[in-house]
C-alpha cells in the first residue's frame, strides 16, 4: 500500500542528490485507469518503427528493440521525481531526418545520428547541472525561434508529400485518417459539442488513438494495407543485433567532424525541448491550482538531467530518430485533466504519469497489440507528422512578435526544411543582422497591434 500524503504536502520520496526516487505501490498509488490508457496508446509510440526502417534501414525486430528501450527509459522521469509523461521531440524529428539524410545510408548515417544524440544528451546534462538552459534560449531572437519551429512544420509536411513518400503509398487512408484527426483535434465544431456528450469527451481525451483505430479498418477496406494477422505471445526484439550492428560498437565511433556538424541541429532540437518544458510547467501549475492537496515540484534543471541522461544512454545502446523528450503534451493534458477530478480519481500526479508509462511499456511487449498495428504504422506516422506540421506552423507564427520577425522566420524555415539546420540557422542569423541590427522598436510593425508593442 502506498505511503499516505498529508494535505498540501509533496508525495513521499527518497532523496538522492537532485533526484526524488518514487517507486509504484510504495511512494504513490498505482492508477489502473491510466495504466489501461497507456496500454492502448502504446500504438502511437510504435509509429517510430517505420521511421527507423525507412531512414536507417533497420529490420522490424531491431526497430522494436529501440522502441522498447525507449519505453523503459520513459519510466525514468517519474522514478527520478519529474512528474510528467515524457515523449518524443516530435517537432524536431523531420529536421533530424533531413540532417541524417545528408549522410550515406549505413554506418555513416548511424554515426551521424549517434553524434547528434550524444551531443544533445551531454548539452542537456551540462545545462541541467549549471541551470543555464533558460539563459541560452533567451538570447536567441524571436524571429529565429519562430523560424526553427516553422521549419520543423514545413519539413513534417514535406517528408509525407515528397514524391515516392508515404502519401503516394497510402493516399486514401491518409486523407481519411488525417481528416478525422484534424476534426477531432482542431475543429471548433467538435470542441463545441464534445463536452455535451460523454462518449465524445472520452474520444477527445484519446489524442490520436482514434486515428490509429480507423487506419486499421480503412487501410484494408481501400486496398492499401493487408488485414492485420494478429499473433499471440510476447514480442521478440532483436537486442543482440541492435547492439552488434547498429550502435558504435558495430558501426564505429563517430569522427569529431560529425559532432561539429551536428551542432546546428542540436541547437534547433534544444529550442524545441525548451518549449516542451515551458509547456509542462504551465500544465502542472494549472493542475496545482485545482488540487491544493498535493504540492507538485517540477524542476526544469532536474528535467534537463533526466532527458539528457536518456539521450546520452540511447546514443550508446539504441540511437533513435524520435529522440528523448521531456513531454508528451497531448497525454500530459489528459493526465492533468483527470487529476483535476480530485484525489479519489487520481491520488497523485506522479501516480497518473507513472502508471501511464508503465502501461505503454507493457503494450510494447504484447504481440497482439504490435501485430494489430504493424500494417498501418506508415499511415499512423504520416498522420502524426501532418498533425505536428499543423501545430508547428501555428506555434511558429504565434512566436513571431513583428511582421519582420515573421518574414525572417518564413524564409529561415523554408531554408531549414530544404537545406538542413546549418543553412537554416545561418540564414536566420544573417537576416536578423541585416533587418534588425540597430532597429528601434518604434519602427517595428507588430503582428498583434499596439497592445503587443506596449507589452
Amino acid at each position: 500500500m502506498a505511503m499516505n500524503r498529508e494535505f498540501g504536502k509533496e508525495q513521499p520520496y527518497m532523496s538522492v542528490g537532485p533526484f526524488k526516487i518514487r517507486i509504484p505501490f510504495i511512494h504513490y498509488r498505482f492508477e489502473w485507469a491510466d495504466y489501461i490508457q497507456g496500454l492502448l496508446m502504446c500504438a502511437v509510440c510504435l509509429g517510430a518503427i517505420p521511421m527507423l526502417q525507412e531512414y536507417l534501414g533497420m529490420p522490424f525486430e531491431v526497430a522494436m528493440a529501440i522502441v522498447l528501450l525507449n519505453g523503459i527509459l520513459y519510466c525514468a522521469h517519474v522514478f527520478l521525481g519529474d512528474p510528467v509523461v515524457p515523449g518524443w521531440v516530435t517537432p524536431a524529428i523531420p529536421l533530424l531526418m533531413i540532417h541524417v539524410s545528408q549522410y550515406e545510408m549505413g554506418h555513416e548515417r548511424m554515426q551521424a545520428l549517434i553524434a547528434f544524440e550524444m551531443t544533445l544528451g551531454i548539452l542537456a546534462i551540462i545545462l541541467g547541472i549549471t541551470g543555464l538552459g533558460k539563459k541560452i534560449v533567451s538570447i536567441i531572437p524571436n524571429a529565429m525561434q519562430s523560424g526553427i519551429i516553422l521549419g520543423a512544420g514545413f519539413a513534417a509536411v514535406m517528408v509525407i508529400f515528397k514524391e515516392g513518400a508515404r502519401f503516394d503509398t497510402f493516399p486514401k487512408s491518409i486523407i481519411i485518417c488525417i481528416g478525422l484527426g484534424f476534426y477531432l483535434l482542431f475543429s471548433n465544431h467538435f470542441k463545441s459539442i464534445r463536452n455535451n456528450h460523454s462518449i465524445l469527451k472520452v474520444i477527445a481525451n484519446l489524442g490520436i488513438l482514434p486515428i490509429v483505430v480507423i487506419a486499421i479498418i480503412v487501410g484494408p477496406l481501400v486496398g492499401e494495407t493487408p488485414w492485420p494477422q494478429v499473433e499471440w505471445g510476447i514480442t521478440k526484439p532483436a537486442f543482440a543485433t541492435l547492439w552488434k550492428d547498429w550502435t558504435f560498437f558495430g558501426v564505429g565511433f563517430p569522427p569529431m567532424s560529425m559532432f561539429i556538424e551536428s551542432l546546428p541541429m542540436v541547437l534547433s532540437a534544444y529550442i524545441v525541448l525548451f518549449g516542451d518544458m515551458i509547456q509542462a510547467q504551465a500544465l502542472l501549475e494549472d493542475a496545482q491550482r485545482v488540487r491544493p492537496d498535493e504540492h507538485i515540484d517540477y524542476n526544469p534543471n532536474r528535467s534537463h538531467l533526466v532527458f539528457g541522461l536518456r539521450n546520452l544512454l540511447m546514443s550508446i545502446i539504441g540511437p533513435d530518430l524520435t529522440m528523448c523528450g521531456p513531454l508528451w503534451a497531448a497525454m500530459q493534458v489528459v493526465i492533468c485533466e483527470r487529476y483535476k477530478h480530485g484525489r479519489k480519481a487520481m491520488d497523485s500526479i506522479h501516480g497518473g504519469a507513472g502508471s501511464f508509462r508503465f502501461g505503454t511499456l507493457t503494450g510494447y511487449l504484447l504481440l497482439p497489440i504490435v501485430t494489430l498495428c504493424k500494417p498501418i504504422l506508415g499511415i499512423a506516422l504520416a498522420s502524426t507528422m501532418l498533425i505536428q506540421g499543423y501545430v508547428s506552423v501555428r506555434v511558429g507564427v504565434m512566436k513571431a512578435r513583428t511582421f519582420n520577425d515573421l518574414g525572417i522566420a518564413g524564409v529561415m524555415g523554408a531554408v531549414l526544411a530544404t537545406r538542413g539546420a546549418a543553412w537554416g540557422l545561418a540564414t536566420g542569423i544573417i537576416l536578423c543582422l541585416l533587418i534588425n541590427l540597430g532597429n528601434k522598436p518604434e519602427y517595428d510593425v507588430y503582428i498583434f497591434g499596439e497592445e503587443e508593442k506596449a507589452a
